[in-house]
């Protein structure tokens, strides 16, 4: 259990702090995230952010775009203070200065590739507009000029990652294979992102441009089959919905490993007791010997497994009942 957030806190701070003085982590090595933080040390979520938020303050890690959290290069000795009061003029503070030589080359693009940085090391609800300034060293106003909220700047975190994961311009042949394709390249890239699928609404969709090619590729595979055009957008609906709905276990299994230090086997375990008891009354023959033999949830599977048969239930639309 955690003692005093604080407490915790400056001791954590103050370790690796530590390490990275003495090189134990050097520029450019990977520190531990938020996730890696809760579970190693004990501590709230909101505990480990404040760590990370206190050396970047402190100028001794920054974020990477795509690799998360990692040591700066070694920071300048303080500045020592004047010998003379007298020649001392009046300056901008130096970090001032260089908050607002960060500013001028300030655009969407850095704004973008931070934020999303931020959500793939440590989660969707890590992102604020005022840690994205932070990662920037910039003036959390600042960020205004260029995205209007943070809604906004959701929707450009989507656009962006989609764009990054491009479908082949030859594609397959066969709309089986074709729709398999494109499942397969979104289950790959929630993988990659897990906060992508949380963040990404059925029901309420954002204007995401470079989510578009997913459509038209499942429509046109399976377009000239004398289905209507609701029907193909529903089909395509259905695969966006499987993918995204099996998704979804991602970011809450990250989340649910960083507060419990568990993995999902590990956890399993503790649940063992509870169980048998609730199997000693003999009520549940099937599932008892299913825990006897031991199954292994494996979400790649589970995922490869459902695909295969959410198409074998289209088939019959688009080949005619067999």
């Amino acid at each position: 259990m955690e003692r005093t957030g604080g407490s915790r806190y400056v001791e954590i701070v103050a370790e690796l702090r530590r390490r990275i003085e003495t090189g134990e982590l050097a520029p450019g090595d990977r520190v531990p995230s938020t996730r890696e933080i809760t579970r190693r040390w004990g501590v709230a979520m909101a505990t480990a952010t404040k760590v990370l938020t206190e050396l970047r303050h402190q100028g001794l890690v920054r974020a990477v775009p795509g690799v998360g959290t990692v040591v700066a290069a070694a920071p300048a000795a303080p500045e020592r203070p004047r010998a003379s009061a007298a020649r001392t003029r009046v300056q901008p503070a130096p970090t001032a200065a260089r908050r607002a030589g960060r500013e001028q080359t300030l655009g969407v693009e850095r704004i973008v590739a931070s934020a999303v940085a931020v959500a793939d090391a440590e989660g969707l609800a890590a992102v604020s507009m005022r840690r994205i300034a932070t990662e920037l060293g910039v003036a959390t106003m600042s960020l205004y000029r260029h995205v209007a909220d943070k809604d906004d700047l959701l929707a450009r975190m989507l656009d962006a990652t989609f764009a990054r994961w491009r479908l082949p311009a030859e594609p397959p042949e066969g709309w089986r294979e074709r729709l398999a394709l494109a499942a397969r390249t979104m289950w790959r890239m929630f993988r990659r992102h897990p906060w992508l699928a949380p963040a990404l609404s059925l029901t309420r969709p954002q204007a995401v441009a470079n989510a578009l090619p997913f459509t038209e590729w499942v429509m046109d595979a399976l377009d000239g089959y004398g289905l209507d055009l609701d029907t193909l957008f529903t089909i395509h609906l259905t695969v966006l919905n499987y993918v995204r709905g099996t998704a979804f276990n991602l970011e809450l299994e990250a989340e649910a490993e960083a507060l419990t230090g568990m993995d999902n086997e590990e956890w399993m375990d503790t649940q063992e007791p509870a169980l048998q008891e609730i199997l000693a009354a003999g009520r549940f023959p099937m599932f008892e010997r299913l825990l006897a033999t031991g199954y292994e949830l494996d979400l790649d599977v589970l995922f490869e497994f459902g695909l295969e048969r959410l198409l074998d239930g289209t088939a019959p639309l688009i080949e005619g009942p067999s």
